[in-house]
């Protein structure tokens, strides 16, 4: 019994994490994907290291404050329809509380508790906190997954930064000779990496996430070289 208890009490879990890590892997994978792609596009159109590196450093300052604006924005307007349901709710336990207690021993009905159970937790948590029952168990709003504006943008828009200095560096530093080879391969292996770890942190199959980060990323890539290749030949 004792081991049981501290098998329970042990239990690690992970939705928590769902916010950030959704934004900070997101953001790690553009960076990765769009950077080395415009490596490998820049690069196979002729241009100069000189320029490659130009633009690899103009992808990361513009890409970062595009993920750092569009998922401010985004969230925020999550946020904003949360309030709105919320002060909905609030108004409607003000003006018929016996009704939305009723409306909660419904939704505990239809999820498998009797009726004289399902009154008596209603009933409870009515006088506990009426307004997080209803947000918890009726509009599906949980601390886990309530929407937070700033920590996704800023979120997004480091780990944007981390993901595209990657190829950056490898871009610096490789031979130009075989910069196409380097830049692609590393890529690769990053967003190889960047799939483990997301995985291993999210409690997801490895294999799977690994997988389906670098494929997409191979073909970001090679649609990019190929657009390169057509206008640098052109």
């Amino acid at each position: 019994m004792k081991s049981h208890h501290a098998r329970l009490h042990s239990e690690r879990h992970r939705t928590h994490r769902a916010g950030w890590l959704r934004a900070a892997v997101l953001g790690a994978n553009d960076g990765i994907i769009s950077t080395a792609s415009l490596v490998v596009g820049v690069a196979s159109a002729q241009a100069s290291h000189a320029n490659v590196l130009t633009t690899a450093v103009a992808g990361l300052v513009a890409g970062a404050m595009s993920m750092a604006a569009g998922e401010f924005v985004s969230v925020h307007s999550q946020a904003d329809t949360e309030e709105a349901d919320l002060e909905r709710e609030r108004l409607e336990l003000s003006a018929d509380p016996e009704a939305e207690q009723r409306e909660l021993t419904s939704i505990y009905m239809r999820r498998g508790l009797d009726r004289m159970l399902s009154q008596q937790v209603a009933a409870q948590l009515m006088k506990h906190d009426a307004l997080g029952a209803h947000a918890r168990d009726e509009l599906g709003i949980t601390e886990a997954f309530s929407a937070r504006p700033l920590q996704a943008a800023l979120s997004s828009a480091a780990s944007f930064s981390v993901g595209a200095v990657l190829p950056l560096a490898v871009a610096a530093f490789a031979p130009e000779t075989t910069l196409l080879a380097w830049t692609a391969g590393t890529a690769i292996v990053f967003l190889a990496l960047l799939g483990a770890v997301a995985a291993q942190i999210g409690g997801t199959p490895v294999a799977k996430s690994v997988w389906r980060v670098a494929l997409w990323g191979t073909l970001a890539m090679a649609i990019t070289a190929g657009v390169g290749t057509l206008f640098g030949t052109s």
